[in-house]
Order: C-alpha cells, then structure tokens, then sequence
C-alpha cells in the first residue's frame, strides 16, 4: 500500500535550505504592521516602554518591493512580439482575466523576489464530447498560472533532463455552500508525466486521501521552471536576501532618527537629587487643604530622568539629542539605497550629471542593460515554453514566435533625439535615412505609446516616404 501521508512530508533539499530566505523575502515584499514587528530591532540600552513607543511609530520603506517591481516594470516596458498568438489567449491568458503580459509580469516578480519561479499549464476538466461551440461557451482552453517556489514543495527529474513528477501545495478553502462555514482544506497535487493525483490531509486525525485523480497524456509534466543561473554551482544564496538586510538597516535607522526627532521635541528631563529625596518625604496635610489638593506626581516624563547630585548644578532643566545625529542617519541611509541598488545591478550615478564622463554614463547605462537584458533572456524562454505545452493540451492552440524586447530607454532621452537629428543631416542614401527614421519610431514609443496597428503604418510610410 502506497504511503500518502508521506506526501505532506516530502520537500526537495532545495526547498528546505531555501524555504526560510523565501518566507522572509515574501514578508518583505508584502510590508506592513506585521512586518515592522518583525525586523524592528531592539538595542541593549533601550527600555521596554521606548521600544514599544518606537515600534508604533515606526514607518518602512518597501524598497524589496520596489526593486523587484521596478525590474519587472523596464523588462515588459515595451510589450513582446507575439507572432501568430491566439488574439483571446493574449488577453486571457490565465482564464481568469489576466493577459499574457501580466501573467509573465507576476512570473518575473516571483523570479525577482525568490530567484525561482515556476509556471503551471493547465486545462479545465470536463467530461463528454466537446464541439467548438461547447469549447467557446465553457471556455475549454488551456491556460497558465504563476506559482510561487513556496507552493512546489518537492520534485524530481528523469534521466532524459525533464521533469518526471512535481508535488504542490494547494491549501485553500472550499465555499460552495453560501449557507454553511468554509471549510479549509490542506491539500497536495502530484503531477507526473501522464497524470495528476490530488490528495487531502484530514485537519482533525491527519489521515491523508486521495481525493480525486485524472490524466492528461501530454508526456511531460505541465510545469515550466525558471531558475536566475546567478550563482550556478556555488550553491550562493539569492540576491534578494541582502537586498532584505539592507532595507531591514534603513528601517531601523529610520526609525531610531524619527526617535532623535522626537526627542528633541520633549528631551529628557534632569532634577536635582535633593528635590528628588525631598518629594519622596511623608508630607504632612495642613488644616486650610483638602484631598483634592494638587500633589507632586513622581511619574517623570519620557519615560526616564536623570538624576543630579549636589556637587552637580543642582538645577532641573532638560536635555535632548542635538539634530546632528539624525542628519548623520539619514546620510548613512541615502548611502546604503545608493549600494543596494548598485548590489542588484539598477544603480545609474545622478549625484553630479555635469561632471561624470560620457564614458562613465555609457558604462553605467550597459551595465542596467546587460542585467535586464539578461532577465528578459529567462522570461522569454518561460513563455515559449508555456505555448508548447499549451499546444500539447490543445492541439488547435498554435505556438507563437515570441520575441522579447531587448532596447531599454536607459539613455538620455534628449541626446538621443538630437543625436538622430544630427545623423540625418549626413548626406548618404534612402536606406540609412529609412533607417534613423526607424530608429526615431523606437525613440517615440519611449515618450508614447505606440499601438501595434499606428506603428505598422508608420513604417509603412517610411518605406514609401523618404525625403
């Protein structure tokens, strides 16, 4: 008899060495309250009362999100070329509203956030003969589903270099029912090259079943898995971990600089020893007062105060953090933004324009280039993919030539233009003048979008219309 409750125990020794890094990566990204409480650090010398006022306080800069957005955002900047693809496919790609585009966007982030990234390919099961008309009315299409590395807990590859099985993690909550409670279900699914098995785990004795079961036939197991070959054969962590350590940095900084802030406001108060001993001797009511006399209160503000000894000044007064500290906090983070950039490979100098060299842009434009370059290399080879399986799903379902862009407005646009404008002024034939006028499209679609139709008939006129 098969062990199935051994398949809710099963994961891959990269999931396990990775699973913590991810977890951490995904609560990065997500922000929030939880998240403050989380990476917020408290120092030795802070109280219980303090830290508690701080973390309240406390603001984050979601820098994970923003740089593993802002690479997916240049990488899709210019929509692909898609060749021959079903026009109904691009725009529901997920059968579930998503188009092609937002589908690969949510496959670049995962990749940007976990350094893996996979895609599921699927087909609705139905049963009974299917007719066009049936297939455009239940929508019996394939489609596909970005899936995070924390949901494909196990897997396995065959001696021929693909995938022979992969297990996921489907937990959800099944609410048919609008009249009774959901009910949460912890399940796994199990594909294999010529089948799929799905399995559930009972909340309350742990007995596992297997729930329901079907074929597909396609040879190959419907999932496409990315991998950023960074760090191939070192077994290195993911980037994105010190991307995270960095920001977990600026957040704690931050926060001790609002703090400064707040001090300097309130400051902390200093009282001489010899008030201090006096209030605390038993006072005695005159006849002329009644309770409700105003009385010394011996809670001091701020938490904490300072206490001076006669040979001291003797003069209560308060004190508070000059504003030095906190400009110094704030430069140390512009710094770490700066180097957390440059770690990811984003980092384009700006400090002082006038004087960086020509050279030293150029290098810095190549450099964001060649890295984004890089990243649409892995998504483009993704989305072939999942038009071939979806071609095996649905024979009908045509493959696409899929080209990604690979120009990025990195540069400057105004030297561009007047670079062009410069070039057409040399004397030489139609077909270079035609070429800056198509190098020019390219330089317009970087201010304006331009629809595929507009630009065909651009180049058209260029073809035919050459001063």
């Amino acid at each position: 008899m098969k062990d199935f409750e051994y398949l809710f125990k099963r994961e891959h020794s990269v999931y396990r060495k990775n699973k913590a890094l991810w977890k951490r990566g995904s609560q990065a990204y997500s922000g929030g309250a939880g998240y403050i409480e989380q990476a917020l650090i408290k120092h030795v010398s802070e109280i219980d009362l303090e830290f508690l006022e701080r973390r309240q306080r406390a603001y984050y800069f979601n820098y994970p999100r923003k740089v593993a957005r802002l690479i997916t955002h240049y990488v899709l900047s210019s929509d692909p070329q898609r060749h021959n693809a079903d026009s109904g496919m691009i725009e529901d790609f997920s059968r579930g509203g998503l188009r092609t585009n937002e589908v690969m966007r949510q496959f670049s982030t995962l990749l940007n956030v976990y350094g893996s990234a996979w895609m599921l390919i699927e087909m609705p099961r139905f049963e009974g003969d299917i007719d066009p008309e049936r297939k455009e009315r239940e929508r019996l299409r394939p489609y596909a589903i970005a899936v995070s590395p924390l949901s494909v807990v196990d897997w396995a590859y065959g001696s021929d270099g693909r995938l022979k099985w992969a297990l996921i993690e489907e937990n959800t909550y099944s609410s048919v029912n609008p009249f009774a409670a959901p009910a949460y279900r912890s399940c796994r699914r199990l594909w294999t090259r010529d089948e799929w098995t799905l399995f559930e785990k009972d909340a309350s004795s742990g007995k596992v079943i297997m729930r329901e079961r079907g074929s597909h036939n396609l040879g190959a197991v419907p999932l496409v898995h990315a991998e950023e070959a960074d760090g191939f054969g070192m077994d290195a962590n993911h980037w994105f971990e010190d991307i995270v350590r960095i920001s977990d940095a600026i957040l704690n900084n931050e926060s001790e600089a609002q703090m400064n802030i707040v001090k300097q406001m309130f400051g902390l108060l200093i009282i001489s020893e010899n008030f201090v001993r006096s209030a605390r001797q038993p006072r005695v009511q005159t006849d002329d007062e009644d309770d409700n006399s105003p009385k010394f209160s011996h809670i001091l503000a701020r938490s904490a105060a300072i206490w001076e000894g006669t040979e001291e000044k003797g003069i209560s007064r308060y004190i508070s953090p000059s504003g030095t500290e906190t400009k110094h906090i704030r430069e140390e983070n512009i710094n770490l933004k700066k180097e957390m950039f440059d770690i990811v490979g984003m980092a384009i100098q700006r400090e002082s324009p006038s004087s960086q060299t020509a050279e030293s842009k150029a290098w810095d434009h190549q450099n964001v280039k060649q890295f984004l370059v890089s990243r649409v290399d892995i998504l483009e080879q993704a989305e072939i993919k999942c038009w071939e399986f979806m071609n095996l799903w649905d024979a009908t379902v045509k493959v696409p030539e899929v080209v990604y862009n690979r120009e990025f407005a990195v540069v400057n646009m105004k030297e561009s233009i007047d670079t062009l404008l410069g070039l057409k002024n040399i004397a030489v034939g139609d077909e270079y003048r035609r070429e800056i006028s198509r190098a020019a499209v390219s330089v317009l679609e970087k201010i304006k979008k331009i629809t595929p139709e507009t630009r065909k008939t651009i180049l058209a006129e260029i073809e035919n219309n050459v001063e």
